[in-house]
């Protein structure tokens, strides 16, 4: 049976996503690497309490999850993973990272040009077209 995890794309208004620099830590899957964040399930969780409960624990935010929307889930190599999608009206240093060596803002040009761990690069690049292609105003 496969693992199943959860990520999440939180958005600002610029236009930018939050990642986390992984621990360097070598029994971690992608040590050292840029990741979208987020966590695996666990037992009698759904993939929504998740991403909710990991957020929390990981900066200290507590998400609504009235605007927290499901946006793909992929089967990947290494398990299952749900993606969601949320506004982040916050900033870096208004949170506390508990999990990982730091945080960052990643635009469109440098999330494309940053090796991403969990195959990242892919779901932001699609991300990202979404928002070029789009005519209306993220929400």
């Amino acid at each position: 049976m496969k693992r199943e995890g959860t990520q999440i794309i939180l958005l600002n208004d610029r236009r930018e996503v939050l990642m986390y620099l992984r621990d360097d830590k070598p029994q971690i899957a992608y040590p050292n690497m840029w990741s979208l964040l987020g966590g695996m399930i666990e037992p009698g969780e759904t993939p929504l309490e998740c991403i909710m409960r990991e957020i929390d624990e990981e900066i200290g935010v507590v998400l609504d999850p009235g605007e927290v929307e499901h946006i793909r889930t992929r089967d990947l190599h290494f398990g299952i993973e749900h993606t969601f999608f949320a506004r982040a009206a916050f900033e870096i240093d208004e949170v506390v990272l508990t999990e990982g060596q730091e945080l960052g803002w990643f635009g469109e040009y440098d999330a494309a040009n940053t090796p991403l761990a969990y195959e990242d690069n892919a779901i932001l690049a699609e991300f990202f077209s979404g928002l070029r292609d789009s005519a209306a105003p993220v929400r």
